[in-house]
């Protein structure tokens, strides 16, 4: 089975990836099929079980406003967050539901999203079933679907397939050059004598052609990029008033300090810290951003491609840049699709080394491409990023993607960078490799109490008080 560079970097909105759009596409999912099949004329209601991981913090992930959502027909590219509000609203009011936005079936949410907070089901916390009825009560269809990290979801039987190990994509093709290993990969740069994101171009490239991929690549940038610039423009209260927005005021103090010379040398380490906040202020909102590779996580490489594009002067001129920021993506794909195949991007399966640790992970690696790296210089900034990562809970504190999550992308930023220019000051020759650094954190997640795993049941979820 192949992975994209855009399965990985996915457009959708906030807060999570695994709570909010994974279960978006799941509600989709359900319905097409029965209007593939027929069915779909005879859906009179429709009921959904929500366990696991999805059930103890989904309120505050917007579960029940994603599952609302996908049974309306939206999808996560595609829904206008301005106005997802009105819609879940009406839904409330009237207890009436335009399935996939054509047919009026009756939906209550406090009834018809049943939340089984002690139960899961066998293949990942995060499951769920749809039931649908006919206008006599009688079951029509029923199906499970589990959302397994970044936007992936699978159903029953493609889990019971692929044992959840990785997303089912159809028939895309042989790649051209496949890899499942860092070994494997470091291996294909010195068979062809090209770099990491040259590997990844020749497949998506094969995948898509190359005018699609360079079209995609481009949307890609400009919603990273866009979720900067909404967030450090935006001021106000994040939903559930647990905190409020904090990227504009360190915006405002970065342009107010600009040529003071106070602490220069830590002004990169500042705009990182802002971008990424701005990020993930727009991802608790409810706003547009990028799965790279989760929603918990995706503050962390756009603000290491903004700071690349705005202010390290990496590529030189306009055209330079852009090269250097295309080099920084694919060779970040590259990288998450080693987790992606060998542990998981799951917060819910794997905690927050899996999430924050995975895009530090990618953004290294990715950044010490751009700077010029060789293929083992960026393994060995992978790697490190992850080592200092190992081990790190989930533990959403109110369960809403705010605390600790907003500033552990700042802090993952940061060490991306820090684990870049480590691996340029060395001549990519490491004890620790990549391959084993994944293979540790799976193994990390496995020793890892449940309730360390985005289920606010421990850590600061439970010692922080919410009033």
């Amino acid at each position: 089975m192949s992975l994209s560079l855009f399965d990985l970097f996915k457009i959708g909105i906030g807060p999570s990836s695994s709570h909010t759009v994974g279960p978006m596409v799941a509600a989709r999912r359900f319905l097409d099929a029965l209007d593939r099949d027929g069915r779909f004329s005879a859906v009179a209601g429709i009921t959904v079980e929500i366990y696991g991981s999805l059930a103890l913090t989904g309120r505050g992930h917007a579960t029940d406003t994603a599952i609302i959502l996908g049974l309306a027909g939206e999808t996560p590219d595609g829904v206008d967050p301005d106005l997802i509000a009105g819609l879940v609203e009406g839904v409330r009011q009237s207890l009436r539901l335009a399935a996939l936005g054509r047919r009026l079936i009756s939906f209550d949410p406090d009834t018809d999203l049943v939340w089984r907070r002690k139960d899961t089901l066998p293949h990942h916390t995060n499951g769920m079933t749809f039931i649908a009825r006919d206008a006599g009560g009688a079951e029509i269809a029923r199906d499970s679907f589990y959302s397994i990290g970044g936007g992936f979801v699978i159903s029953a039987t493609e889990a019971d397939a692929a044992a959840g190990d990785a997303p089912v994509h159809g028939d895309r093709g042989a790649l051209p050059l496949p890899f499942s290993s860092a070994a494997e990969l470091l291996a294909l740069t010195r068979h062809h004598q090209i770099d990491i994101a040259g590997i990844v171009r020749r497949n998506e490239h094969a995948l898509w052609g190359a005018p699609e991929t360079a079209r995609r690549l481009a949307a890609i940038k400009a919603a990273m990029l866009g979720a900067v610039d909404r967030g450090l423009a935006t001021d106000g209260p994040l939903p559930g008033r647990l905190t409020r927005r904090r990227a504009a005021d360190l915006a405002r103090r970065l342009t107010e300090r600009a040529g003071a010379n106070a602490l220069p040398a830590l002004d990169g380490f500042e705009r990182l810290s802002a971008y990424a906040i701005a990020v993930n202020e727009e991802n608790a909102a409810g706003g547009r951003i990028v799965t790279a590779p989760t929603n918990g996580a995706a503050g962390i490489i756009p603000a290491v491609l903004a700071w690349l594009l705005r202010h390290s002067g990496i590529g030189g001129d306009e055209r330079g840049r852009e090269a250097a920021a295309d080099t920084m993506l694919f060779t970040a794909a590259a990288i998450g699709m080693l987790y992606k195949l060998n542990a998981s991007i799951s917060g819910a399966e794997v905690g927050c080394q899996g999430e924050v640790g995975v895009a530090s992970s990618m953004a290294a690696g990715g950044l010490a491409a751009a700077m010029g790296a060789s293929p083992a210089q960026v393994e060995n900034a992978a790697e490190i990023a992850m080592e200092h990562h190992l081990g790190m809970t989930c533990d959403p504190v109110g369960g809403l993607v705010q605390i600790p999550c907003i500033e552990r992308n700042a802090m993952g930023a940061v060490k991306a960078v820090n684990a870049a220019l480590l691996a340029l000051a060395g001549d990519g020759s490491h004890v620790v490799s990549l391959d084993t650094v994944i293979r540790t954190m799976k193994e990390t997640s496995h020793d890892m109490q449940s309730k360390y795993k985005e289920t606010s049941l421990g850590g600061l979820a439970v010692n922080v008080p919410v009033c």
